[in-house]
């Protein structure tokens, strides 16, 4: 006996009706069947090219199509060839519809779309955790953003927020026993952001990071003078970079990233 054969046709990669029917005929233990797959069919003609064939082998098809003008056409020539043809998101999305009270988008290739945009995501996130504080400076000639600032200018708590937002971030702390690594000289100022923050506000930040850390708040990490050291080596440093400056003191992470998404279309 022959094997049966399933035509699988979509309108885009046709994964989604592979899958469903493959774990279909996994409930069939011993069962073979041969798979053709037809992806990115969108018009009348392809969708008659295939009835043809499935005459010709006594085949079903299972199909996932999304617009619904092939849809429709592909339901009216397998009911009047009478081929066995299984929609598989028709009925769904027809009961959505009803559910939703709103008309479907009608494109295709919508969940290889979110999966690109989800391991875009991920991949963005990774990132943030192996170049943050400036750990290797390699990552910021591959960064879509660089931000540098003295401690305590939530420079890994930004670099997060963006990368939840697809945006790669590599951030370097600034400090002045610490020469800034040569690659941030040579990136395009345009990517790099400097974090500003007021002596007061970062005084108070770190006595209170110092406490919660069960540390004396009048160590040297909080002392204004010191602070004021840090943050004028951070403007010589800015100034060399030639990079754009926001001024954190009173802003919120949440904030500070709405901004720079901002700039970071401006600068397009």
């Amino acid at each position: 006996m022959t094997e049966p054969i399933i035509y699988v046709v979509s309108d885009s990669v046709g994964e989604t009706a592979e899958l469903v029917t493959i774990a279909a005929l996994r409930q069939f233990n011993g069962s073979n069947a041969l798979i053709k797959r037809y992806p990115y069919i969108e018009d009348m003609k392809a969708i008659d090219q295939i009835i043809a064939s499935a005459i010709k082998d006594q085949g079903m098809i299972v199909f996932t199509l999304i617009k619904p003008e092939i849809r429709e056409y592909m339901k009216k020539m397998t009911h009047m060839h009478q081929i066995n043809g299984i929609d598989i998101m028709g009925p769904l999305m027809d009961n959505f519809e009803k559910k939703f009270e709103r008309a479907p988008l009608n494109e295709p290739g919508l969940v290889r779309k979110l999966d690109k945009d989800y391991f875009k995501r991920i991949e963005a996130i990774e990132f943030a955790v192996k170049y943050d504080d400036g750990r290797d400076p390699r990552g910021l000639l591959r960064a879509d953003i660089i931000l540098i600032g003295v401690s305590r200018t939530s420079k890994t708590p930004l670099s997060q927020h963006l990368a939840l937002k697809s945006i790669k971030v590599a951030n370097v702390p600034v400090l002045p026993e610490v020469d800034p690594p040569k690659e941030l000289f040579t990136v395009d100022p345009k990517r790099c952001i400097g974090l500003k923050i007021s002596p007061e506000k970062l005084n108070h930040i770190r006595r209170e990071r110092l406490l919660s850390l069960g540390l004396d708040d009048n160590a040297s990490y909080a002392n204004i003078e010191r602070i004021k050291k840090e943050l004028k080596y951070f403007d010589l440093i800015s100034k060399k970079i030639g990079c754009t400056i926001i001024d954190v003191t009173n802003k919120a992470v949440e904030e500070t990233a709405n901004l720079i998404i901002r700039y970071m279309n401006h600068t397009k």
